[in-house]
């Protein structure tokens, strides 16, 4: 009898703390859904523009924060493997931005298309790859999403074209893309990105032409997160309205550190591309924490202090959290349990991104091509050959 009464009191004075807090968590009403205020878009050549209210579901919400969260972390990540000097080479980190590459993900088809440029961790993960992949290239092993031979700058997945180093070369490629998409009939799009430092590309503009011209179903989208490598914007271009640069193309500049914002503004230049009328411009005004690379330690150019402001003003995970929380979406308590599962996650990610074998010397010249059949690649001399297989 006395063990009984000691079970029955340690549940209500709630001694067995884990599983009454989640009961408690269980028990909770939370509201379905929250209309929310979101800052209205600056236009170019359009009559109509971007919703100023947007719809959250609770679902959407923490699907939304979780993928945010976790590029946070796994950007951390490589920022301490590289340091450690696991990770080699060039890497431009994307925490910041979470809510451009969350944002265009939430308004597009999966079967729609994305290319961007060398920035692209985040792309790759909401394009569908895992952690584990993604942190496995970036240290070179078998188990990278291109076998540990495409890097920081070339990750691909379904429908996502790269990741690309050679700056605003992908913008043609993108126009291409939209092209394919037009000429096989389907109801597709691509999303091109390209950055502030390379909205001054000559090549750039003649996309924009070629695009305008042949009504392609194609979205060019700035990030302009205020710096082009060291420089910035207003030191490198003579108009920083980079939505109008298309001319005779219509634009849209949102803000890039809302995830709703940019979600809606993608729903709005899809629905346009989708209706036949060919191209839009989009503008995401974002902003980076890190540097430019890890080669940068970023604070040459810009003062710390404006990093925190914009740190403890505008980041965007903590502006959904807000929302969250304040609409009751969700609790601090299931953030912070979602904080949790994504840590481990990273960590997990990171322990095989150290312990996978790298790639074989002899599959040097492996996936040249899709299909062909194997052929022999010369090495740094004539005696040398590797095969290649694809």
């Amino acid at each position: 009898m006395r063990k009984m009464l000691a079970i029955v009191s340690r549940v209500l004075t709630g001694a067995s703390q884990k599983p009454a807090g989640r009961v408690l968590l269980a028990a909770r009403n939370f509201a379905n859904d929250a209309s929310f205020d979101i800052k209205k878009c600056d236009v170019h050549r359009l009559e109509d523009e971007p919703p100023t209210t947007a719809v959250l579901t609770r679902e959407e919400g923490l699907k939304y924060y979780k993928i945010m969260q976790t590029v946070r972390r796994m950007e951390l990540k490589a920022d301490q493997l590289y340091k450690q000097k696991i990770i080699r080479g060039f890497c431009h980190l994307y925490d910041g931005q979470e809510a451009c590459c969350m944002g265009l993900e939430a308004g597009i088809n999966p079967t729609d298309h994305v290319i961007t440029a060398y920035r692209a961790h985040g792309f790759t993960y909401t394009r569908g790859l895992p952690v584990r992949e993604i942190l496995a290239e970036l240290t070179g092993r078998r188990g990278g999403c291109a076998k540990g031979k495409g890097g920081s700058m070339h990750m691909y997945a379904k429908n996502f074209y790269g990741g690309n180093g050679i700056v605003g070369a992908q913008v043609p490629l993108g126009a291409g893309i939209a092209l394919a998409c037009k000429y096989n009939g389907k109801d597709e799009i691509c999303l091109t990105l390209y950055g502030d430092g390379a909205a001054n590309q000559g090549q750039i503009f003649e996309a924009y032409n070629m695009a305008a011209l042949w009504k392609l179903p194609c979205i060019f989208i700035c990030e302009n997160n205020r710096y082009g490598m060291g420089t910035s914007v207003e030191r490198a271009a003579a108009s920083t309205d980079y939505y109008k640069r298309g001319d005779f193309i219509p634009g849209i500049r949102v803000d890039g550190m809302d995830v709703l914002c940019v979600r809606e503004a993608t729903k709005f230049a899809a629905a346009y591309c989708r209706s036949g009328k060919g191209p839009m411009l989009m503008e995401l005004q974002t902003y980076r924490y890190h540097g430019h690379s890890m080669s940068d330690p970023g604070v040459s150019y810009r003062t710390r202090e404006e990093i925190q402001e914009v740190r403890s003003k505008s980041d965007p995970i903590m502006l959904l959290k807000d929302r969250m929380v304040n609409n009751n979406l969700a609790s601090v308590e299931e953030l912070k349990e979602i904080d949790v599962e994504v840590r481990k996650e990273i960590e997990d990610a990171a322990q095989f991104a150290t312990a996978d074998p790298e790639p074989p010397l002899e599959e040097l010249g492996y996936h040249i091509y899709s299909r062909e059949p194997p052929f022999e690649v010369r090495g740094a001399n004539q005696w040398i050959k590797y095969k290649s297989v694809s």
